[in-house]
Formats: structure tokens, C-alpha cells, sequence
């Protein structure tokens, strides 16, 4: 007997198959929709970018706009060489006044940083010892010259005895022998004399030289003695004054020249480090290299009329060696760096600037001395660089219209305004503000300004 299927079970599967068919296919079509929708997505944002690069771009050159700048001309004058070096100030003369004798202190004629001549009194000693030393002294002279007197007379008596052989020779003779063994000692006595007058004298602590006094080492009615290290006072002499600074070995050469041909200028600076302070001459160089450093020193005399240098002080140098007769100068701020070298921007005829290749033999702080690359005729631009290049327009200001300083930066305004962080960092501070008690009137009426500033910096503004 033959089994004839059902013909409901039938239908059944046959409708599971179809269910399972048409659940893929939908499955397939939500998958396609999304990827569709997230390719699109990323489209769109990317495109977003593109055009938000291209208007940045546009905003950062604009063919059409002039940059405004500031442009100055070549001058032809001499220009100075300096070498410039640190140094430290030293007084001319530094004196340690110390006692030659001992004895006790009974006078201080000086006060403390007081300008005092060569030969003044700083100091008195007791001299009582050294008086009666020295009355001493004269009393035994005395004495002696009373003796010598007496053999003298002596010798006379012998030598009219001898000469009428009434005495011995020998006697006269011996009697000469004591005569100058006499004379001797009187002569030894007044050397005992002269020293006593000496260590007299000593008892008076005299200035050396002229100059300012330190701080007083000993104070009256103190023991002074002749082997105290620290002395009474430190004299210094402030007028003239040196100055000992150093260069670099490199240099030796140059200054050599220099020197050579006749005194070397030298200027010090002040406090500040720009204004020069007194001017002097190169007075010595040092016969060797410190092998410590790799530097040379040099001494420079300064008269340091208003006491304005002060030993013990650091101060910069700068020592002139040579003079470069008519220079091509230009302002520092026209010369500048690129990675094929030193360049300026010559403004031509029409307008345009080209930018130059040049040779800076020597730049400070403000001038830049040029060897090739400019006329006297060129103009070259100071000020604007920022929206600057090779080929574009500008206008040319007065020095009283120093382009401003962009106030909304064009890269922090496309920062904000770039992708979805920055949106969502706009509705944070938005959110902020709004708990804060600001309503969205307010936050609209804050933004507003910097919407318009996108708008308006979009002109070049050259920043100096």
C-alpha cells in the first residue's frame, strides 16, 4: 500500500522555506541601508572638511587683496665692529693698610668710605715707647761723641811725642786704631738713630695713595699689631678704574691687528644692558689662552668720572676693533631666514615683492649689514610678513601705521568650527552658560560678534 503525504504539511514547509527567503532578503536590505547611510555619512563630513580647508585656504591668500606693509630703504653709512664680552670691574689700585709697629690704637682719623689723599693720617699709635727708644738712641751718640773727642786728643799728644821721639810710635799708632774704632760706633749710633726715627714715625699710619676707604678693620684703643691679616683699612683707587674681561680665542688675531694699529675703544654697559656706561681704552692683553675656558683676557682703563662703575661688579663689553666705511645697512626685521638661506622682499614698481637672496656680513639688534643681494635704490619690507609671499601685492604704510595684530585668529575660528567635536563643544558651553542663568538670547548675542569677525578676518592683516 503506497503513503500519500498530507497535503497541509506540504503547504506548511513550503510556506516556512518562502518565510526564511524573504527574512533574508530583508536582513540583506537593512544591512545595504545602513552602510549606504554610513558611507554617506562619511561623505559628507569629509566633504565638510574639504570645503571648510578650501575657504581657509581662500581666507589665508587672497590673490585679489593687497597685504599691507611697512618698507624702508638701504642707507650707506660706517658702521662699527664691536667684540663684546663679560667682565668684572676692578679698582686700579687695592691697598691693605696695615700697622708697621705695634702699640696700642689711639686715633682713627677717617671715616668709613671716605675719599682720602696719598699722605693723610689714617691712624695713630702710642708712641711713648718709640720716643724714649729714640731719646735713647741720641743719648748713647752723645756719649760716644764724648769719647771720640777725648781720644782724638789723646792721638795728637802721641803723635807730637813720637815725632820728637819723646813717645813710642807704636803708642800713636794704636791710639789711631781706637780713634776709628770710635768713629765707627758713632757712626752706628746715629744709624740706631735714624731707625729709632723711623719706628717713630711708623706710630703714624699714613695713606699710601688716594682713594676711597673700606670698612674699618680695628677700632680705637685696640692692640695694633704688624702681623694682623685683616689691617686697619682697604684703599681703593675708583678714578681711573679697570675693567678685566675676556673673548674667545678665535679672536686673538683680530684684536692683535687691531691693537696694532693704534689704542682700541671700549665701552661698558649699565644696569640695563643697553646703555653704555663710560667709554675707555684697551690697556693690556694677556700673554696666554686659559686652557680652562678657551678665552683670552683683556684689561680696559675706564676715568669713572661719576662713579658709576664699582669694583667687584659683572658688566658687558664690547670692544671696537674695526670700522666697515659705507656699509649697506637695512633694519634686522628686513632680513630673514628660510631654508635656502637669508632672503629680504624687495618691493618693485608695481607693488609686488620678490624675494631676494642676500649676505648679512654683520647684524645686532636693530641693523643688519649687508655684502650682496641689494641696491641703495631697493625697498625692502620690514613689517608684514605674515600674510607675505613671493609675488604678491601689497601696500606699502607710514611708519605710523604699523599693521595690528590679528585679534580672532583664523586657525582658532576654523578649530571651532571643524567637525562634530566642535559643535559639541559649542552646545557644552552653551549647556554652561545656560545653567549659569544666561538664556539663549544672550549666548546668541556673545557669539554674534565672532561670527563676524570670520567674516572680516578674512583680510589680510599683517601682524609686525
Amino acid at each position: 500500500m503506497l503513503f500519500k503525504p498530507d497535503l497541509n504539511e506540504t503547504a506548511k514547509a513550503a510556506g516556512g522555506s518562502v518565510a526564511r527567503v524573504a527574512g533574508r532578503a530583508r536582513r540583506r536590505t537593512v544591512s545595504i541601508f545602513i552602510t549606504l547611510l554610513i558611507l554617506g555619512g562619511l561623505g559628507y563630513i569629509g566633504w565638510t572638511s574639504f570645503q571648510q580647508k578650501q575657504q581657509q585656504a581662500a581666507n589665508r591668500v587672497r590673490p585679489d587683496l593687497a597685504v599691507p606693509v611697512l618698507a624702508a630703504t638701504p642707507r650707506i653709512q660706517d658702521v662699527p665692529v664691536y667684540l663684546e664680552g663679560v667682565g668684572s670691574v676692578r679698582a686700579l689700585n687695592n691697598v691693605l693698610v696695615r700697622a708697621q709697629v705695634d702699640g696700642k690704637l689711639i686715633a682713627v682719623n677717617f671715616t668709613e668710605g671716605q675719599e682720602v689723599k696719598k699722605g693723610d693720617i689714617l691712624g695713630e699709635i702710642d708712641p711713648v715707647i718709640y720716643k724714649a727708644q729714640l731719646d735713647q738712641a741720641v743719648a748713647k751718640k752723645a756719649q760716644d761723641e764724648a769719647q771720640l773727642a777725648n781720644m782724638r786728643l789723646d792721638l795728637t799728644r802721641y803723635q807730637q811725642l813720637a815725632a820728637s821721639n819723646a813717645g813710642s810710635k807704636q803708642q800713636a799708632d794704636t791710639q789711631r786704631a781706637v780713634v776709628a774704632q770710635q768713629e765707627a760706633l758713632v757712626n752706628a749710633d746715629q744709624a740706631m738713630i735714624d731707625n729709632a726715627q723711623a719706628t717713630l714715625g711708623y706710630t703714624k699710619i699714613i695713606a699710601p695713595l688716594s682713594g676711597r676707604a673700606g670698612l674699618r678693620q680695628v677700632d680705637q684703643g685696640n692692640i695694633i699689631r704688624a702681623s694682623d691679616a685683616t689691617g686697619l683699612v682697604i684703599i681703593t683707587q675708583l678714578q681711573p678704574i679697570t675693567v678685566q674681561f675676556s673673548l674667545p680665542q678665535q679672536q686673538i688675531v683680530r684684536v692683535n691687528a687691531a691693537s696694532a694699529k693704534g689704542a682700541l675703544s671700549v665701552d661698558v654697559f649699565g644696569n640695563d644692558g643697553a646703555t653704555v656706561a663710560d667709554t675707555g681704552t684697551l690697556k693690556g692683553i694677556d700673554n696666554q689662552v686659559d686652557p680652562t675656558t678657551g678665552t683670552l683676557k683683556l684689561k680696559a682703563e675706564f676715568p669713572n668720572a661719576n662713579f658709576q662703575l664699582w669694583p667687584g661688579q659683572f658688566v658687558n663689553v664690547r670692544l671696537k676693533v674695526e670700522t666697515l666705511p659705507k656699509a649697506l645697512v637695512i633694519p634686522a626685521s628686513a632680513a630673514q631666514r628660510g631654508p635656502a638661506g637669508t632672503f629680504s622682499y624687495v618691493i618693485d614698481n608695481d607693488d609686488t615683492v620678490t624675494a631676494k637672496p642676500i649676505t648679512v656680513i654683520q647684524q645686532n639688534e636693530t641693523d643688519a649689514v649687508i655684502g650682496s643681494g641689494l641696491t641703495p635704490s631697493d625697498r625692502v619690507v620690514t613689517t608684514g610678513f605674515a600674510n607675505l609671499s613671493d609675488g604678491a601685492k601689497v601696500i606699502v604704510g607710514k611708519d605710523e601705521q604699523t599693521p595690528s595684530a590679528d585679534l580672532a585668529p583664523r586657525k582658532r575660528q576654523g578649530r571651532g568650527a571643524q567637525g562634530g567635536q566642535g559643535k559639541e563643544g559649542q552646545s557644552e558651553r552653551r549647556g554652561k552658560k545656560a545653567e549659569s542663568g544666561q538664556g539663549e538670547g544672550d549666548q546668541k548675542g556673545q557669539t554674534g560678534p565672532a561670527q563676524g569677525s570670520d567674516k572680516s578676518g578674512s583680510g589680510a592683516k599683517a601682524q609686525p
